[in-house]
């Protein structure tokens, strides 16, 4: 390995919270490996003591803000 960071992999409707079981939208990479993963709710309580202990955090719950695209005629 050449030390380089991997590239993030981002959340997908797959990925559960591990608290409530919902869908991820939060995750927190731990510095002594491991990650977890919230839905949004858990994430607003749990990350700021999870960054006070070094972990990466990866927060994508601004897309449940986003509008929805719609293909022309109804297609998907």
């Amino acid at each position: 390995m050449t030390g380089a960071l991997a590239p993030v992999k981002p959340l997908t409707a797959l990925d559960r919270c591990d608290r409530c079981g919902a869908q991820a939208y939060i995750r927190a990479t731990l510095p002594v490996g491991g990650e977890l993963l919230f839905c949004a709710h858990h994430g607003r309580q749990h990350v700021a003591a999870l960054r006070e202990k070094g972990a990466d955090i990866l927060d994508e719950s601004a897309r449940l803000s986003e509008t929805p695209t719609i293909a022309p005629n109804g297609e998907r």
